[in-house]
């Protein structure tokens, strides 16, 4: 049975660290940079919830069931980590398999576009299956939000198909969600497409 513990995967923008308490009033100040959690398709937190939903996530973590870090950009003058943009996780970790899924994922609005996204899917994946030694790593979104499909699909996962009326948003409202996945004989050239992608930025 694979062991998923706490562990810092640097990249060329950004940095994945364990997520902590000490990571509270950086998440907040990211958060509040595009309102995130006003978007009506997303679960990101808003300032007042940060801390609990750092407890949530800290609790599926001790649980076995989560991975969870904070993103921090990387300082391209100096190479070393800035502030904190947003959080990511494995989840639904099913060790014995062993299968993650990355998701629970959001960024603060002005890192959109900068490359921090791909660098932080290039470190999951990596470490998924390269150390983790996974089969196959799964990615899940509601069905109306057409950003994170787009995103999903640019990083070459293939989609396997819709849960209908699968769970509740915020709002109470039934959603569908989108299952997509990469497969390990897929990993090469989902990782190359990534590298490529992020030459092109530096």
């Amino acid at each position: 049975m694979t062991s998923f513990e706490p562990i810092t995967l640097s990249g060329v923008f950004v940095v994945l660290e364990p997520l902590t308490p000490d990571h509270h009033d950086g998440l907040v100040e990211a958060v509040r940079d595009g309102e995130l959690w006003k978007l009506w398709y997303t679960g990101v937190p808003a300032p007042e919830q940060m801390a609990e939903e750092i407890d949530r996530r800290l609790a599926l973590q001790a649980s076995g069931s989560m991975l969870p870090f904070a993103t921090r950009l990387v300082d391209t003058a100096t190479g070393s980590p800035g502030k904190v943009i947003g959080m990511t996780t494995y989840m639904n970790i099913d060790a014995a398999t062993p299968r993650v899924e990355i998701g629970s994922t959001w960024n603060a609005a002005s890192s959109h576009g900068s490359g921090s996204n791909a660098d932080s899917k290039l470190l999951l994946l990596r470490h998924a299956f390269e150390t983790l030694g996974c089969p196959a790593v799964e990615f899940r979104t509601h069905w109306l939000n057409h950003q994170s499909r787009e995103a999903i699909a640019r990083l070459g996962a293939k989609q396997d198909g819709v849960l209908r009326s699968h769970t509740r948003s915020a709002d109470g409202a039934l959603r569908d969600t989108v299952v997509y996945s990469i497969l390990e004989h897929e990993w090469p050239m989902v990782r190359n497409a990534l590298e490529s992608r992020l030459a092109k930025r530096r």
